[in-house]
Parts: C-alpha cells; sequence; structure tokens
C-alpha cells in the first residue's frame, strides 16, 4: 500500500503569484487518509489532545465561541464566584 504525501496549494496573491503568507484565509489543501490523522492524534500529548478538541469545537461551533464570550465578557465584569462559592453544599 501507497501512501500519498500531502500536496499544498497556496491562494494567488493579487500579483497572481502563488504565496505562503500568516494570512489566515489563505488556502491550504492536504490530501491525508484517516489512518493518517489518527495516526497523527495518538502521537499528541493530553494538552495537545486537549487543545486540538477546543480547536475543532471553535470552528464548528458558533454557541461554542459564544459561551467563551460571556465567560469572558463576565469575568472582566467581576462576575466571578470562588469554588467554593460555585460549589458549596447547602
Amino acid at each position: 500500500m501507497a501512501i500519498r504525501g500531502p500536496r499544498l496549494w497556496a491562494k494567488p496573491n493579487r500579483k497572481g503569484k502563488g504565496s505562503m503568507t500568516d494570512n489566515q484565509n489563505d488556502i491550504i489543501q492536504l490530501e491525508i487518509t484517516r489512518q493518517q490523522i489518527i495516526e497523527a492524534v495518538k502521537k499528541l500529548n493530553d494538552e495537545e489532545r486537549d487543545n486540538l478538541i477546543e480547536d475543532l469545537l471553535a470552528q464548528a461551533s458558533p454557541d461554542y465561541l459564544e459561551s467563551i464570550r460571556e465567560a469572558r465578557e463576565d469575568y472582566r465584569q467581576g462576575r466571578v464566584l470562588s469554588h467554593d462559592e460555585a460549589f458549596r453544599k447547602e
């Protein structure tokens, strides 16, 4: 079984030439198998895996992003509870 390497395309710049920039809107296409993705995820440590999952949720769920915005605003406005206050048994 042969595995083909990734093919990359860069979105042309204003002059019509391909360029790789830091612009998040650049188009990069990869040919990669599910098994390659699985193997790459298996190699991640716990923190890297958590970050990947959070990034996927953020990209796939506008509600998730909105909840983060709301939580950050609550924190800035001082609308927070301590651990004891939040989990106090009545």
